[in-house]
Formats: structure tokens, C-alpha cells, sequence
């Protein structure tokens, strides 16, 4: 393997080709024609392209708009149920608290302490009409 190989005999030197000549002004023409024919093909699917994609875009947009719109209804009924949860987790927690029991008791169950005074709003105007009526 790391012996010494034989040289090569000199390789024969290769012989160019004489091209015929062509007529250039025939192929600068053809390729002239080519690409002319490649960029309006290009320009043409560029076209099409645009023109589907406006449609998609005209045919999308709409429905776009009425999500938006929907969104925005929900978020506005988000915000009012949070509200009224918040309303509803307060009077929950006013509920169970233990020093609030005797307060509950007398709103909803007319209740009084004894010690307690009640008071009768009554409205004088009312009472003026009523003395004047039974007074003839």
C-alpha cells in the first residue's frame, strides 16, 4: 500500500471541439422570446393569484365584522355577570359571617331585639290630608 506506484504515462491531450457557428442573431431572438413568454407567464399567475386572494379577502371580511361584533356583546355581558357575581359573593359571604346572623334575622324575618326601638317613618302631608278630611 505504501509502495511506490508506477508514474502514469502522459495522458493524451484532449482535442477541443470545433463548434459550428451559429447564426447569433437567431438565438438572441429565441432567447428574447423565451423571456418574454416566461415573464408574462409569471405576471399572469401573479394576476390570478391577486385576483383569488381579493375574493377570499372580500368574501372573509364580513364575516370578520359580525365576530368582532359578537365579541364585543359577550364581553359586555361578561362584565355584567362579573358584576353581579361580585354582588352575589358578598351577600354570600355576608351570609355565613357569624356577627351579621342577628342583623340578617331582623330583615328578613321582622324580628326585633328588645332593646331595640322601632321607628315608623310616616309622611306629615299624608296625616294633614287626613286630619282635614275627617274634620267636617
Amino acid at each position: 500500500m505504501n509502495a511506490i506506484q508506477p508514474s502514469r504515462p502522459p495522458s493524451q491531450p484532449i482535442q477541443k471541439r470545433r463548434a459550428v457557428p451559429r447564426p447569433k442573431r437567431h438565438l438572441r431572438q429565441r432567447s428574447y422570446q423565451v423571456m418574454a413568454l416566461e415573464s408574462t407567464a409569471k405576471i399572469a399567475v401573479n394576476l390570478a393569484v391577486t385576483a383569488i386572494a381579493a375574493s377570499a379577502l372580500a368574501q372573509l371580511l364580513p364575516y370578520h365584522w359580525l365576530q368582532q361584533e359578537k365579541l364585543r356583546e359577550i364581553s359586555t355581558e361578561v362584565k355584567l355577570m362579573e358584576g353581579h357575581v361580585n354582588g352575589l359573593q358578598a351577600k354570600f359571604g355576608r351570609n355565613f359571617d357569624p356577627q351579621q346572623t342577628k342583623t340578617i334575622m331582623q330583615e328578613q324575618g321582622y324580628r326585633f331585639d328588645p332593646s331595640q326601638r322601632r321607628v315608623v317613618l310616616m309622611n306629615q302631608d299624608r296625616q294633614e290630608d287626613e286630619q282635614t278630611e275627617s274634620s267636617p
